[in-house]
């Protein structure tokens, strides 16, 4: 598949870029679940670890997110200070912007932190 760099690159590094593949589907509406159970960033405020399980629920449109670039993309916010809402929000939006999906639901959940947990929603429709 053209455009596709980081399937199958075992030097293929943490990255912001979301790759896509053609949605072999496209005339049917269809969920495609993901589910991401490591996630990290850091707290902005305090520099400490925050960790998270990602679930995103989509309806692809033309295009479907390659899973490899997905994971180097999550992985690209380990060392980053964000607030939970933010950082939910930028994915979303960051996958919107690439899939153009009919529908995208993702869910954050959050780790217990100061005896809180956090879970931060984001739904898209068009």
């Amino acid at each position: 598949m053209s455009g596709i760099t980081k399937l199958g690159n075992p030097k293929a590094k943490p990255s912001k870029e979301l790759e896509t593949f053609p949605n072999p589907k496209p005339e049917r509406d269809y969920h495609i679940r993901i589910h991401c159970p490591e996630f990290t960033c850091l707290c902005p405020i305090t520099g400490q670890p925050d960790f998270a399980t990602i679930e995103i629920d989509y309806v692809p449109d033309k295009l479907c997110v390659e899973l490899k670039s997905l994971k180097l993309y999550i992985w690209s916010f380990r060392d980053e200070g964000h607030f939970h809402e933010a950082v939910a929000n930028r994915i979303a939006d960051d996958l919107v912007r690439v899939l153009d999906p009919r529908y995208l639901k993702l869910v954050m959940r959050f780790n217990v932190r100061g005896g809180i947990t956090t879970t931060v929603e984001v739904e898209h429709r068009r």
